[in-house]
């Protein structure tokens, strides 16, 4: 299989998977005459193509839809391109009965001459590439069928949009699909669930997770170690309000370039409005600008874990990964531009610190700027130039090669340039987690300014830098990366006392005052059931240990000891308590 790394072989993926869902939009032509296809681009680890049918497909039609795949692949019909006029194109899907092919060319394309792939009888409007015949795809599998609104509009027609995967051999796909099965046991709505950490209820609407008690402890945790590693480090911690009146986002730039991901606008009687915030970046700047600031403040780093609130499309949300309502560990660095390479060496290297911890390895650098085809940025060629190398010197400070370093074209934000930690979960889900992104724009556009050494006004360089990420989304990722048995600093319980007998329940207690003298989330299982019924439910809870107290450890004063890991010892009670208490503050994995 195809390393993550690997960024070229990824781009022949692309082609294969591609060319795969080409196929089955031809499969499932020919199985359902009259079927209306809409759009089937490759995805990360697979390939999708919504179509538009007269009933409903379920998981049972995949295979009949996969062995007509299967029947066109070893026809081996070619992939052959063609171009044509658009108007001669628009008329030939109509002929067909293909609408949505016609609303892309009538109102998104726009080009003379418009390329169209046939495979077959299957025709399709694709600007490719693709592999050369149907034969060259060897290993592939349909996954699930889910539904998903024409353009992902609520407003349009709902589609019925078929996931499949592709691999270069059956060897490759074979290993995926044994992956996709292990990761299934460590999905995170699932275990989230099972283990009580945040529950999902269409009451409060969708994409809004409340955090249960145990789920709750794992925040509070997460959030108490990003504030004291980030005071260590020289940032001042603020609260701020999660609305704004919607002026602010107006001057900052938001409103005109972000909007499509905001909620609507509270609007008032007397003409007030306001908005919730998506970011955090325009509250911090009103902080600096609190007070006039002097070149021998800088550099300001003002930091919070605040909430933000963005409207993603339903079709979007999953679980806690892709939400309306998130904690952000945010901050803005305010600094002078001989500063800012400093800053910015300092932001990777806190983002690289807490990932450390965590055990996330499986991740790399994407360095994201403009396209020459949007016209949502702001700011001058120089800026974005000097942003840009700010940002590569930055990663070569670290020590990561410029080969390894990849462009994201188009992915920047609207304000500047930003350097990417790319993850891979254990589902393989790629997702931006960690961001530095350098800004010389929007302190122009408040009008931001420190007394510089000779006693003139200047602009501070400010650094968005998000060194944790989201707490929802990397809550997520800890889920699946452990399987819900979290390390023992994280764990909303790491030890239960479970005594043999009711006689043994005194002492228990006694142990559980010890141990919470030790700062260690613990309990006692005092309910009247068997000791391996007991021992059973703690290890379906993923507790990292379990103390058992019999009428031996009553008169030894000694504990016996049984590790998630399933080791067992036999302690004194205060070498127990220190040493837990030990892996606890060292945050071990």
């Amino acid at each position: 299989m195809p390393s993550f790394a690997d960024h070229e072989s990824r781009d022949v993926l692309d082609v294969l998977r591609h060319s795969t869902a080409h196929l089955l939009a031809a499969a499932v032509t020919q199985l359902h005459p009259g079927a209306k296809y809409a759009i089937g681009p490759p995805v990360e680890n697979g390939f999708y193509y919504d179509f538009d049918l007269d009933r409903s497909l379920n998981e049972s039609d995949l295979a009949s839809i996969e062995a007509k795949m299967l029947e066109i692949a070893r026809a081996n019909p070619p992939f052959e391109r063609v171009e044509v006029p658009r108007t001669e194109a628009i008329e030939r899907f109509k002929k067909l009965g293909q609408h949505y092919k016609v609303e892309l060319l009538e109102n998104d394309i726009k080009d003379d001459v418009v390329p169209l792939y046939k495979t077959g009888e299957f025709v399709d409007l694709c600007r490719g590439p693709h592999v050369n015949s149907a034969g060259d795809l060897k290993a592939f599998k349909l996954l699930r069928v889910a539904g998903a609104y024409w353009r992902a509009n609520e407003k349009n027609r709902q589609l019925q949009r078929v996931y499949g995967t592709a691999w270069p051999t059956p060897e490759d796909l074979e290993e995926y699909l044994q992956l996709l099965e292990q990761a299934e046991q460590r999905d995170h709505k699932r275990l989230g669930r099972e283990l009580k950490l945040f529950l999902l209820d269409e009451r409060t609407g969708t994409g809004l997770p409340i955090w249960l008690p145990a789920g709750t402890t794992i925040r509070r945790e997460l959030e108490r170690w990003i504030v004291d590693e980030e005071l260590a480090r020289g940032y001042s911690h603020v609260i701020t309000p999660h609305l704004a009146k919607l002026d602010l986002y107006r001057q900052t730039g938001h409103w005109d370039l972000y909007h499509d991901s905001m909620y609507p606008p509270i609007q008032f009687e007397d003409g007030l409005e306001l908005e919730l915030r998506p970011m955090n970046c325009p509250h911090h700047m009103l902080v600096y600008q609190s007070e006039l600031r002097s070149y021998r403040d800088l550099p300001l780093r003002v930091a919070e874990v605040g909430r933000n609130y963005r409207y993603e499309k339903s079709g979007e949300l999953m679980g806690l990964v892709r939400v309306r309502a998130f904690d952000l560990n945010d901050a803005h660095i305010f600094c002078t531009p001989q500063q800012l390479h400093g800053e910015i060496v300092g932001a990777l290297e806190l983002s690289r610190y807490f990932m450390r911890t965590l055990g996330v390895e499986d991740y790399y650098y994407r360095l994201s700027g403009r396209d020459k085809v949007s016209d949502k940025w702001i700011g001058s060629d120089q800026q974005w130039e000097t942003a840009e190398n700010a940002l590569r010197e930055g990663l070569a400070s670290i020590g990561v090669p410029a080969e390894q370093i990849v462009v994201g074209e188009g992915e920047a934000a609207f304000y500047g340039p930003k350097i990417d930690f790319q993850v891979r979960d254990a589902m393989r889900r790629e997702f931006t987690n960690n961001t530095v992104q350098v800004d010389f724009n929007l302190p122009d556009r408040l009008g931001l300014e420190y007394v510089a050494e000779d006693g003139t006004r200047k602009r501070p360089v400010m650094v968005h830098r998000g060194a944790f990420g989201s707490i929802e989304r990397m809550t997520a990722y800890l889920i699946e990366q452990y399987a819900g048995a979290f390390p023992t600093w994280l764990s909303p319980l790491q030890v239960v006392v479970i005594p043999v007998t009711d006689a043994q329940i005194e002492r228990a207690r006694e142990v559980e005052t010890r141990l919470r003298d030790a700062r260690l989330r613990v309990e006692v299982d005092e309910r009247s059931e068997r000791m391996g019924r007991k021992i059973r439910d703690a290890q379906g809870k993923k507790v990292p240990y379990m103390v058992v107290i019999g009428q031996k450890e009553v008169e030894s004063g000694r504990v016996s000891v049984r590790a998630r890991n399933g080791e067992q010892s036999d302690e004194a009670l205060d070498d127990f308590a220190g040493r837990v208490a030990l892996e606890v503050v060292e945050r071990r994995r």
